[in-house]
């Protein structure tokens, strides 16, 4: 399976809740494992990815609906696991066993995929760079601009991280150009933001570039939160962790372009290691942690039943009460493929039907469990 234009290396460990009870604290989440433990695990005999495996099962990286959070991914693998146990039975397949930390490389595997992305479409991308005249300044396919570097040498378009450190860096120089011009900042939401890269990234110059994310455990980026003054504004009602839950770095790159007007002149100036200790400190976090309703999870966990077994000590059932370390979206798909065979027997034995969860639904219960 080719997936060099979809390598992410996610040294995210420390910010993924729930992983560090089950794997060492130098541990990362790394994608390229994910694509192979994927593949290892004769996924592929089902599903198919970027085109590479069978048609029997949605391809992961093209559905128009994915618009997923991890809560949502988590709750779709729930809710179709008879099924897809089942047919590995057919097909005299063993069921994998996901252990927490190869259930964080699948979840970066699936955000290499854009799993977690809006769909983007390349022909509104090139008419918004038209309507907001950023050919104006930069070429595409020598046809432009030369005011700034050509997209072909854009390296943001090899990663997020990047755009958000170039969006950052170089405003005060594209906000003065612009005025030279007389071009007003343009404002951009992430859907626009999107179709811009899918077409930007898919251009012949650029078609080949390798695409990837590289987060580093985050204790540096608290640090840098405060030395670099982020926390003066970012406290109280502005305080990050209020607004970046379940947003994807498109979102965070669209948001900070809007806002640059507004921040502090001139911004402190950021290299591309500190930007990627601040993401990993300020987004991984939110992205990866889930939040819901703990009340409305209560409701769930006992309308779908799961009460029967795990509050009665009888059968065997851990009674799920809090653990050291949060329970999240990684956790929960880690435990459905290591207990629900067990779990589906169980309940097959007690007449209850495997419960159908939505991505709310899955997000309230993860929140109630917490609370226990």
């Amino acid at each position: 399976m080719n997936n060099a234009a979809f390598i992410v290396a996610v040294s995210i460990l420390g910010v993924m809740p729930g992983l560090r009870a089950a794997a060492a604290a130098d541990a990362d989440a790394d994608a390229r494992r994910g694509a192979d433990f994927f593949e290892g695990q004769r996924c592929l005999v089902c599903h198919s990815v970027k085109g590479s495996g069978a048609a029997k099962a949605p391809d992961l990286s093209r559905r128009l609906d994915r618009n997923y959070t991890p809560a949502g991914i988590a709750a779709r693998m729930w809710d179709h696991a008879p099924v897809m146990w089942a047919a590995m039975a057919k097909d005299n397949m063993p069921i994998p066993q996901v252990h927490p930390d190869e259930a964080a490389d699948l979840f970066a595997f699936f955000y290499a995929a854009r799993y977690f992305e809006k769909p983007g479409e390349a022909q509104r991308g090139k008419r918004f760079l038209q309507d907001k005249r950023c050919t104006e300044c930069h070429s595409i396919g020598g046809v432009g601009g030369s005011v700034g570097p050509p997209v072909e040498k854009w390296e943001s378009l090899a990663a997020p991280i990047i755009l958000i450190e170039r969006m950052w860096n170089q405003q005060t120089q594209m906000h003065n150009a612009m005025a030279a011009r007389g071009i007003p900042w343009p404002t951009v939401n992430p859907q626009e933001l999107t179709d811009m890269l899918v077409y930007l990234q898919n251009l012949p110059e650029t078609r080949g570039t390798e695409h990837f994310l590289l987060l580093p455990l985050p204790a540096q980026g608290e640090t840098l939160f405060r030395d670099k003054g982020c926390i003066e504004c970012h406290r109280g009602a502005l305080a990050l962790e209020n607004h970046l839950g379940d947003s994807t770095l498109t979102d965070v790159a669209a948001a900070m372009w809007n806002h640059a007007p507004q921040m502090r002149q001139p911004p402190p100036m950021l290299t591309i290691t500190e930007w990627r200790q601040l993401v990993s400190y300020v987004w991984a976090k939110q992205f990866f942690a889930t939040r819901g309703d703990a009340t409305r999870g209560h409701k769930v966990f006992d309308t779908k039943k799961c009460a029967v077994c795990h509050n009665d000590a009888s059968t065997g059932a851990p009674n799920l009460s809090k653990p050291a370390e949060p329970y999240s979206a990684i956790t929960i798909v880690s435990a459905l493929w290591l207990h629900g065979p067990v779990m589906l027997k169980m309940m097959q034995e007690k007449h209850i039907v495997w419960p159908q969860l939505t991505q709310s639904e899955m997000a309230n219960v993860i929140a109630y469990l917490n609370s226990r």
